[in-house]
């Protein structure tokens, strides 16, 4: 690990912290390690920069290819990854310059994460914080794991969020889902090397860097997301949206009035988007699916029950259930899940959704090895 310090990071840390946590001496200076060409050899020998903190004066100079200091010169050399962890005050972040200059390093191929809420210098409080250390890891992780990792070559379709289903202009049906639970699962398949195609609802999260984004409001249009993608033939799809079960059999083309009186809401059912996708299968390439229910049991056996039903019917490898039961799961960092297979015993996982995400993705990818490996019987 080679660390090269900007002049204004070494106003914060010395020299001699760097060079300790490193156990290498580092490079200030284009002068530096003159007969070495340090500014090239770095960049092109390097197997993943990140630049952490990334401020905004310098994504503006590597948007623009300003080669001012030796960091900025290693980055015009790099052929590698390269992860940007932006911190900034929330102005600065999202300031029109700022936020064509992240387009366009995205663009590029750059990960620009997304960076943290919380409090910032002074009294201030908002977005703009630093990423926290253990999503910056994940995306050093998913890179360096793209060719190596437990799902390197992988295609894993995730949907995350919930759905609204519009009553009229102004109102919607919806459900409390904060997608916290998909983007985690999205992290972690991409920490595992996968290419992760994430199709996101209603959703008071960022999706995570590194993932191609599908935007669906509706359920009809999460309904049609889903399908298209089944089409590409992925190799594994999880379930984590919260999809409506119902939506207005009539939508109103005008806010309604209250002066018009009370109204009688007619409710028709939305299509089983988990049923559709497990009977779009194609023999010869068979995704893994796994899907999501949520359930207001607090019995343990009747989760098992519910669970396992939902398996049978709708025709999936596994099935996730929690108890929702008085919306405590929604929007929480914790949760705790049964994870349920057919003729397989079932598995209590406890802890943060992004724990319960590594282990979910784990059991994904160990699927999937059993279905190259011949021993897992198709289901179709």
């Amino acid at each position: 690990m080679s660390v090269v310090p900007t002049s204004n990071a070494l106003r914060f840390v010395g020299e001699p912290t760097f060079e300790a946590l490193s156990g290498k001496p580092i490079n200030t200076s284009l002068w530096d390690g003159g007969g070495n060409v340090t500014h090239v050899a770095e960049g092109i020998g390097a197997d993943l920069v990140v630049i952490a903190p990334a401020t905004a004066d310098f994504m503006a100079r590597a948007t623009h290819g300003i080669a001012s200091d030796l960091l900025s010169n290693i980055l015009l050399t790099a052929t590698c990854p390269v992860v940007l962890a932006p911190a900034m005050h929330t102005q600065m972040w999202e300031h029109p310059a700022t936020r064509a200059n992240v387009e366009s390093l995205r663009n590029r191929g750059y990960i620009v994460l997304e960076p943290d809420t919380g409090p910032l210098t002074g009294t201030d409080s908002g977005k703009g914080r630093l990423p926290a250390p253990q999503e910056i890891f994940d995306a050093l992780e998913a890179q360096l794991n793209a060719n190596t990792g437990a799902l390197a070559a992988r295609h894993i379709v995730i949907s995350a969020g919930g759905t609204q289903e519009d009553w009229d202009p102004v109102r919607y049906i919806g459900n409390r889902s904060s997608g916290k639970q998909g983007v985690a699962l999205a992290r972690a398949a991409l920490a595992a090397g996968a290419r992760v195609t994430l199709v996101a609802g209603h959703m008071d999260i960022d999706p995570p860097a590194g993932a191609e984004v599908v935007h669906a409001k509706s359920s009809a249009d999460m309904h049609k997301a889903l399908i298209d993608l089944m089409g590409g033939q992925p190799d594994g799809v999880i379930m984590a949206a919260a999809v409506a079960d119902f939506r207005p059999a009539q939508q109103s083309t005008a806010k309604i009035k209250k002066a018009h009186g009370v109204q009688n809401l007619e409710l028709e059912p939305t299509a089983d988007i988990l049923t559709d996708i497990c009977r779009q299968r194609v023999l010869g390439s068979m995704p893994i699916i796994i899907g999501f229910a949520a359930e207001t049991s607090s019995n343990r056996e009747d989760l098992i029950a519910l669970g396992s039903g939902k398996l049978a019917a709708k025709g999936a490898d596994a099935i996730v259930v929690n108890n929702v039961s008085n919306g405590e799961i929604f929007g929480s960092e914790n949760t705790e899940v049964l994870f349920i297979e057919q003729d397989q015993v079932v598995e209590p996982i406890i802890g943060s959704k992004l724990n319960v995400a590594h282990a979910v993705v784990h059991r994904l990818a160990q699927l999937l090895d059993q279905v190259d490996s011949g021993s897992r019987k198709s289901k179709i």
